[in-house]
């Protein structure tokens, strides 16, 4: 190598941190884990959370966190991407969804020396994902935007073909058949999109629905045990297929919730974060190593969940999955570093899914191309206050949007704009304002008591849909 090259190589270097200040980062994705199934957001929970009260012991708590979408996909495209699903032509998964050439966590984290791997659910599309050949490269998909290594499945668990890829390639092929499955509503109370709940279609012949969890748990297991060579640093994102449906806990979890096999599930899925976190105790990188949790949305729990189990798996909040309501999109959201994020602590910063790419970014010295729609919540990792800090959001699908400011959420609709029912009665406001401070049930409808602050809300919407 000649000194010009050595001279420019130690150039780019230099615009990282150094490699000891480069922690070692685990995300971790839930999957319609609602706020308040964890003890640590929810005392009263019925769900015994053991792993997750210890992440948000040993590090910080958020308690005004969001998803950029109440359903799998778009919560998924602005967590990677740092860019709003909106400004997007389509979040539907029958292409790869993730233009090429714009940057995602994984991208940016590689840039910077970082191994990246992913384990689990994608469902941000591949060519061909519908008619699997053995053989033939999936493209589009994780080692195509970021990342160096992938084992896990195209969608969520009822969604077929169920096959695993390893790389860009299907495995397990050919295909057999496995018939659509429902609970029995007057046996478990769990209507037809609950339980153990699954549609029929083809099914690779590795694959057993009961043991994906579970074997993504062991693979990322084994991924921490992996000698790194030197001292490069490793992102690993774990976006699990659970506690989505079909509800198929493990066996020694069978029964052991207060909340039917949904909680039982969400235990399975404690279970094996406690297992990964002892996994850094005994590969002795704890401290080198920041861990972020959250869920992709809300859960899938109606009212009369609530009043059978005397759970709120939404917490105070209102709604559930699919919905503008708070309960379809606030999120727990634990991040913990030992020594630099204080511990036992909780912020009420706003922060969205979309400030993951430039938070990670900040911290490990690669901040260049970063997505505009990202802001930094490092500072508040830090215990710091920042003028930068995030004060608005958008959140929605379509037409239909919902937009937080400060203390006030306007949404220009009626309803949830999701899952949960409405009928509306003649007289009603033809949209909704809350006061989040006083009112984070989203109970009292300030639309015609507060005409100035729905106005100057809906232009400042206006002009984030605009940009």
């Amino acid at each position: 190598m000649n000194l010009r090259v050595l001279l420019l190589l130690l150039l780019a270097l230099s615009k990282f941190a150094p490699a000891a200040e480069r922690p070692n980062i685990l995300l971790i994705l839930a999957d319609d884990m609602g706020y308040g199934d964890l003890k640590a957001y929810n005392p009263n929970s019925k769900i015994p959370t053991p792993a997750l009260d210890r992440l948000a012991a040993e590090g910080l708590r958020f308690t005004d966190a969001h998803t950029t979408g109440s359903t799998c996909i778009p919560a998924r495209f602005g967590l990677l991407t740092g860019t709003y699903p909106h400004r997007q032509p389509s979040m539907r998964d029958n292409v790869p969804l993730i233009p090429e050439g714009m940057p995602t966590v994984a991208s940016l984290l590689r840039g910077a020396g970082y191994r990246t791997a992913m384990i689990g659910k994608w469902h941000l599309g591949f060519t061909d994902k519908s008619n699997p050949v053995e053989g033939r490269a999936l493209r589009g998909g994780p080692l195509d935007r970021g990342f160096d290594s992938f084992f896990g499945i195209h969608a969520s668990t009822d969604i077929p073909p169920y096959y695993f890829i390893e790389g860009r390639l299907p495995t397990g092929m050919p295909l057999t058949t496995i018939e659509a499955n429902n609970d029995d509503e007057a046996v478990t109370g769990w209507n037809r999109i609950q339980g153990a709940f699954w549609r029929g279609g083809g099914v690779g012949r590795n694959l057993s629905l009961p043991d994906v969890t579970p074997l993504f748990f062991e693979k990322a297991l084994t991924f921490l045990t992996t000698k790194i060579e030197g001292d490069q640093p490793f992102f690993l994102y774990l976006p699990l297929p659970a506690p989505h449906t079909p509800w198929l806990p493990t066996p020694e979890f069978v029964g052991k919730s207060g909340a039917g096999s949904y909680g039982d599930f969400v235990m399975t899925v404690d279970d094996g974060i406690g297992q990964l976190l002892d996994q850094l105790e005994t590969q002795g990188i704890t401290n080198n190593t920041l861990v972020l949790f959250t869920s992709d949305n809300g859960p899938v729990w109606l009212q009369k969940d609530v009043e059978k189990y005397n759970h709120q798996s939404a917490g105070p909040l209102r709604g559930m999955k699919g919905d503008n309501w708070e309960g379809g999109h606030r999120m727990p959201f634990l991040v913990r570093y030992p020594g630099t994020v204080p511990a036992g602590a909780s912020t009420d910063q706003l922060v969205s899914f979309l400030d993951v790419s430039a938070t990670l970014a900040e911290l490990v010295g690669a901040t260049a191309n970063l997505p505009a729609d990202s802001i930094s919540f490092l500072p508040t990792l830090l215990g710091k206050e920042s003028p930068a800090a995030r004060t608005s959001v958008v959140h929605g699908k379509g037409k239909k949007f919902s937009f937080r400011d400060g203390r006030y959420k306007l949404l220009r609709h009626q309803g949830s704009a999701g899952f949960s029912k409405h009928d509306p009665k003649e007289g009603d406001p033809v949209g909704q304002l809350y006061d989040l401070e006083k009112d984070l049930g989203e109970t009292i409808n300030l639309w015609n008591d507060r005409p100035e602050t729905v106005a100057e809300l809906s232009r400042k919407l206006d002009r984030a849909l605009a940009r």
